[in-house]
């Protein structure tokens, strides 16, 4: 499992999609199956930038990690976004239930992140719900990060400013000789 994160706009999803079209690896994002698996009130509240509870969450990941085999590599974009979450998968990977590979970390300033949301012109990026996304990134995401880290999991920063072909770039590099200096097979 090759975990992606960052605030809406540091470019997840795209770089999600690249690394699994071009490893050939099964693609989850969360926010993608939200926005399909999630209706009604919930999806409103979802659209306005309120994060849905953790069991709603890990019940979908759980769900669509039924559909794939997870004893493959897959990429998970999104998730977790919460400790409990972070918990969650943790535990699947302390009972060997999911192998983690790495975890990306993109980091872009909100100054980017605007100019990105606004480009791609989606209905649940209006301004309020991009300063929701921040205010929940700052008091949730990086915790989990941190959270990660002090668990002994390596959390690799990647500048997220700069262009999609150069980050995945770093995105490979990285995947290409982990920490210990063994070559992965991508």
């Amino acid at each position: 499992m090759i975990i992606l994160m960052g605030v809406a706009g540091s470019g997840k999803s795209m770089q999600g999609r690249m690394l699994a079209d071009e490893a050939g690896y099964p693609w989850l994002s969360t926010g993608e199956l939200l926005r399909v698996l999630i209706t009604g009130r919930r999806r409103h509240e979802m659209l306005t930038g309120k994060l849905l509870s953790d069991d709603e969450v890990i019940n979908v990941v759980d769900t669509v990690m039924g559909l794939i085999d997870t004893s493959q590599r897959f990429v998970l974009d999104g998730f977790p976004r919460t400790i409990a979450q972070a918990d969650w998968l943790l535990s699947k990977v302390n009972k060997k239930e999911l192998k983690l590979t790495a975890i990306f970390h993109l980091v872009v300033s909100e100054e980017i992140v605007k100019e990105r949301l606004d480009a791609r012109a989606r209905s649940d990026d209006n301004e309020g719900a991009i300063r929701n996304r921040f205010e929940e990134y700052r008091k949730m995401t990086v915790p989990i990060l941190e959270h990660f880290k002090n668990a002994g999991i390596t959390v690799t920063d990647i500048d997220a400013s700069k262009s999609p072909p150069v980050i995945h770039a770093q995105i490979m590099d990285y995947l290409a000789t982990i920490k210990n200096g063994t070559k992965i097979k991508i």
